[in-house]
């Protein structure tokens, strides 16, 4: 199994040349074939339950292994008892892995009851609806590639944006700029 953590996503999903969600779990499809390959398994078909277009990614599948006839669509879970077991199992693994995770940041009161982590549970959106901390937001089990997340900072008042020198991509405006907006600070930064 290939687990995706929220800070690799988003990670991958915020850098100046997105590595988007879907083609992560697609690349973490081929790798998981790709083991099972090379242990020594015969692989002559495979269900897979798509991410994006289903014939664009049966053709990548395709094109990587060209031995191995692949049915590739949406909702294949629902048609598939080997999908469905697959998905099962990642659903459980996932609740497992959530209920046990080892937060890398002091979280002070805020409650680990953030439910199912979609946007339709009322736990996890009850979780969402207050910001662990106005600069930094949630801790690292929360995507901030995540349309709900950025949103919930763009309509925050109390969230800082921040602009890094990297992300000015040799922009001098956007460098005067920031060199501006730094040295109106009021030094409650301390001596850098």
């Amino acid at each position: 199994m290939r687990s995706l953590l929220p800070s690799e996503i988003s990670r991958n999903m915020l850098r100046p040349n997105p590595y988007n969600l879907n083609q992560m779990s697609h690349d973490s499809t081929m790798l998981m074939i790709r083991k099972l390959l090379d242990a020594g398994l015969k692989v002559k078909k495979a269900y897979i339950d798509t991410v994006g277009n289903p014939y664009t990614y049966r053709r990548k599948l395709e094109g990587q292994f060209p031995g191995i006839e692949f049915v590739v669509e949406s909702k294949a879970d629902a048609k598939y008892a080997s999908c469905s077991a697959a998905s099962v199992v990642a659903k459980v693994s996932r609740d497992k892995f959530m209920t046990g995770w080892k937060f890398t940041e002091e979280l002070g009161g805020l409650s680990r009851e953030f439910g199912s982590g979609y946007p339709s549970d009322p736990k996890c959106k009850a979780w969402l609806e207050n910001l662990q901390d106005p600069l930094f937001g949630y801790g690292d089990i929360v995507r901030f590639s995540w349309a709900p997340i950025k949103n919930k900072f763009e309509e925050s008042e109390e969230a800082v944006n921040v602009l890094f020198q990297a992300d000015l991509d040799d922009d001098e405006d956007g460098l005067i700029q920031q060199q501006k907006g730094m040295s109106s600070c009021d030094g409650s930064f301390g001596n850098w």
